[in-house]
Parts: structure tokens; C-alpha cells; sequence
């Protein structure tokens, strides 16, 4: 890998990098183009998977149905970005000064170019994201006006739909333009987006929990510590890590999650990215998605308060399986596609232990890793008895006094939208098509498995004379 670990302090310096994204994209498309004509002309009515009825009716669970060139989850190493693990990326992704974890605008350079960054790189984007901030009045006011029980990702995803009126692509998609340059304006919007979601997080965050305190970005600082110093914490250094962190490991996860695939939906109509982005947050607001690393920090502050502290590991058991025979899940345990524990909520794990390691909640993480997988594992509840990113990420925003779980989902969505938006500029780059798969009836479903009961089916419409009065089916 050509990274650069040393430390640079970030700087208001312009045109780092005479190359800019366009360009880099723009140098690589014809070879894409070329590649994946190739592919179709030789392998068009290849088969890479299989829809058995159960897969249907499972939500398309592990049905391989989308092309992403961004990320990809696999089973048994993790979550690779750009073909580079968790860890590869800690290590190597340039570094924020003084800090041991890594510039956001690193890892969007990676995102969006797929060329691992330099410093120069990094901090190139840093600058670009800083020349483009600065919130529309009008969307203050929206978020100001909302009542004061919104939930932070409703407000969210309202911040981002106020900003369209903005959006370069859909005034160009307007004027008439042709489809393959659409991925230039939508390029732009993204640019512009990511720029903002610091402040407009933080903006979130202090309309509902600070009295309204106005976010205002520090040039001095990059990317996601910003997010830190907008929401009163600037002072501290570790949070301004976790930070770091956070917006590293929740920034992108394929293409087949449903926030994404939302996204990419929406997008794939030539939707502009604040409408799909829009759409991309409101999936992960939902409880089996984004909103987990809620419900898992609920449900560790009532085991916790049930127990008055660390639980043994045989009271755990006890309770656990109390929660099964509920009916109920362990929230922050299973994943629909990895086999192992989830790369992110190691590297979580390892910030812990580092940084908060006699926290009592997590303590009570410890040992619910401790004592969960193998209980599950046990009574074969599901394929992945491991922690996801979930059974973790919310402990540690609660330990920096972020003590509202649901503040953590948008936390999660400022991080995802850097991965979607760099999906959705690459979509239109090569001109995918819009996505339009079809559906059957259970009826048909019926049909195509048993031929006799189409043939049943068909007799039973014909006219008596013709259906053959008497004839059996036993």
C-alpha cells in the first residue's frame, strides 16, 4: 500500500492535489466500460446464484442480485473496502495529527477514486470538504421548526431532503444533459453533501440536546473531529478518535444492505443523491438496521439496571435464554452475511480497551461476548452467533457522555452516506440501468413447484364439457 502515516496537521491550503476526483474517475472509465462489455459479451448468461422459494420469500437473503465496485462483505475475512480489510485500513490510511486513527478524507478518496491515498490525498479531500461547508439557512429553519419529539434521524433525513434545491445534477438533468455525464453533477452533489454532514449531525444533535447551540466548523480541524468540536466535546482528545474511528468502520457495507440498496433504488431512477441519500437513511432508521446500535445500548442499560452491574456469567446465561424463550433476540449478536466476529466490532473492542477499559458497561459488553456466542451457538438459534458493529458502538458513545441511544444511528447515517455517495457516483459513471427485478404471486409460486396443481387449476377454468367430468387427481 502507498500511504503515508506521518503526522501533517491539517491546513486551509487549496489545490493540494492537481488531479482532481473527475479526472481520476474520468482516466478510469473507458477500461471500465470495456471490462464489463467483455464481461457481458462472454459471460452475459452465466449463472452466479440461485433464487430457491425460501430466499424469496426471506427477503432475497444471500441472493446475489447487485455489482458494486465499492465494497464487499466476505463471509469469513470481514468487510473489505476497495479490497482492503478493517485492519489494513487502520494502519495504513493517514493519519490526523497527533492521532493514531485516520483522516476521513483518506478514506474517501479511497471510496470514490479506489486508489489507496497519499497524506496529500487525504488532506486534498479534507480541503475540498471545507471550501463546500455551510448550511442554507432555510434548512436551519426547517430543522428548528420541527417539534421537539422528532427522532434524530427523522431530522436527518429532513436536513438532507431540504438541501435538494442545491443539487447541480437534477438542475442539469433539467437543462438537458446526456446520461453518460450525469455522473459529473452527481460527483458534485456529493462533494457538496458530504461536506455538510458534520454540521448538519451536530445541528441535530444541539437543536435536541444543547439548547440549540449553533454548529459551527473548526478549519483547523478535519472531517470527523469536527463532529466532535460542533457537539461540545472538542476538548477531548479521545472522542475526537472515536470519531475518527466511527466514521472509518460504519462508512460502507456493499451494496445488499438495506440502506444501501434503498439508495441505490432511488438513485438507479436518476433520482439526484439528496433524494436517495434521503431514502438510504430512512432504511437504516429501522429497527432491524441502523437502529440496532440503539436497541443494543437500551437493551445493555436494562441488563445492566437489572442486575446493579456486571452479571455473572451464569446469571447472563440464565437471563439470555430468559430472553429467547420470550421470543426476543439478543440485539447487536448475528449477521446476515459474516461468519466470524465482525472485524468492526473488533477494532471497537480494541479502542475499549484501550481508552475505557474499567467502564462498567463495558464491562458488561465483556461479558456478554464472554458468554452469548457460545450460548447461541449451543442452542443453534442462528448461522452467526458472533457480535456485529452493533453490540458495541453505542457503549462507546455512551462512555463520552452521548447518552441518547438514539443519537447513535446518526452518528451511523453521517458515516454510511460517504459509502453511498460514492455508489451512487460510480452507478451512474458506468450507466447502470434502473433496478426493476419481478415478483410472483404465492399462487404462482404454487404453480411453478407442483405441475399438478397448474394442471388442477387449469382444468377447473375450462367449461364442464371440456374439463373431463370425473377424472381423478388421487
Amino acid at each position: 500500500m502507498n500511504a503515508h502515516n506521518d503526522s501533517t496537521s491539517v491546513s486551509t491550503t487549496k489545490s493540494r492535489n492537481p488531479m482532481t476526483f473527475e479526472d481520476r474517475i474520468a482516466a478510469q472509465l473507458p477500461a471500465w466500460q470495456k471490462r464489463i462489455q467483455r464481461i457481458l459479451e462472454e459471460f452475459g448468461d452465466r449463472t452466479i446464484g440461485e433464487v430457491t422459494v425460501a430466499k424469496a420469500y426471506g427477503g432475497m437473503r444471500g441472493v446475489f442480485a447487485l455489482i458494486t465496485e465499492i465494497s464487499h462483505v466476505d463471509p469469513s475475512v470481514g468487510l473489505l473496502i476497495r479490497g482492503y480489510t478493517v485492519d489494513e485500513l487502520l494502519e495504513s490510511l493517514p493519519k490526523a495529527a497527533g492521532s493514531d486513527y485516520p483522516l476521513m478524507g483518506g478514506l474517501y478518496h479511497l471510496l470514490m477514486v479506489g486508489e489507496f491515498p497519499t497524506m496529500e490525498d487525504a488532506l486534498a479531500v479534507e480541503d475540498l470538504w471545507r471550501e463546500r461547508q455551510g448550511l442554507p439557512g432555510y434548512v436551519m429553519d426547517l430543522l428548528r421548526a420541527m417539534p421537539g419529539n422528532t427522532h434524530p434521524m427523522t431530522m436527518l433525513s429532513q436536513g438532507i431532503m431540504a438541501m435538494q434545491p442545491q443539487s447541480v445534477a437534477a438542475r442539469a438533468y433539467h437543462d438537458g444533459i446526456s446520461r453518460d455525464d450525469y455522473w459529473r453533477y452527481m460527483l458534485e452533489d456529493a462533494l457538496t453533501l458530504t461536506a455538510n454532514l458534520p454540521t448538519l449531525a451536530a445541528t441535530v444533535y444541539n437543536l435536541k440536546y444543547r439548547d440549540g447551540v449553533e454548529a459551527v466548523p473548526d478549519p483547523g480541524l478535519d472531517w470527523s473531529a469536527n463532529i466532535a468540536h460542533m457537539i461540545g466535546k472538542g476538548d477531548e482528545a479521545d472522542f475526537k478518535d472515536l470519531c475518527r474511528l466511527f466514521m472509518v468502520l460504519h462508512s460502507d457495507q456493499e451494496n445488499g444492505n438495506a440502506s444501501a440498496h434503498t439508495s441505490h433504488l432511488v438513485s438507479s431512477t436518476l433520482s439526484d443523491l439528496y433524494l436517495s441519500s434521503s431514502a438510504g437513511l430512512n432504511a437504516l432508521a429501522g429497527p432491524l438496521h441502523g437502529l440496532a446500535s440503539q436497541e443494543t445500548l437500551r437493551w445493555l442499560l436494562g441488563l445492566q439496571a437489572h442486575f446493579g452491574g456486571v452479571p455473572s456469567a451464569t446469571e447472563l446465561r440464565d437471563y439470555t435464554l430468559e430472553t429467547l424463550a420470550e421470543g426476543k433476540v439478543v440485539p447487536g449478536y448475528g449477521h446476515g452475511v459474516l461468519r466470524i466476529t465482525d472485524t468492526r466490532f473488533t477494532a471497537q473492542f480494541r479502542f475499549a480497551e484501550r481508552h475505557l477499559p474499567d467502564d462498567p458497561l463495558f464491562q458488561l459488553v465483556r461479558r456478554v461476548y464472554e458468554v452469548v456466542p457460545d450460548l447461541l451457538c449451543e442452542l443453534g438459534k442462528i448461522k452467526n452467533p458472533n457480535p456485529n458493529v452493533d453490540a458495541i458502538s453505542g457503549t462507546l458513545q455512551y462512555h463520552y457522555r452521548i447518552g441518547r441511544p438514539e443519537f447513535c444511528t446518526v452518528l451511523f447515517g453521517t458515516s454510511r452516506l460517504t459509502g453511498l455517495s460514492a455508489h451512487a457516483v460510480w452507478a451512474r459513471a458506468l450507466t447502470l440501468p434502473i433496478e426493476r427485478p419481478r415478483s410472483l404471486t404465492t399462487d404462482l409460486v404454487e404453480e411453478m413447484c407442483t405441475p399438478r396443481i397448474a394442471l388442477q387449476k387449469r382444468i377447473s377454468s375450462l367449461a364442464p364439457e371440456q374439463s373431463g367430468y370425473g377424472m381423478s387427481f388421487e
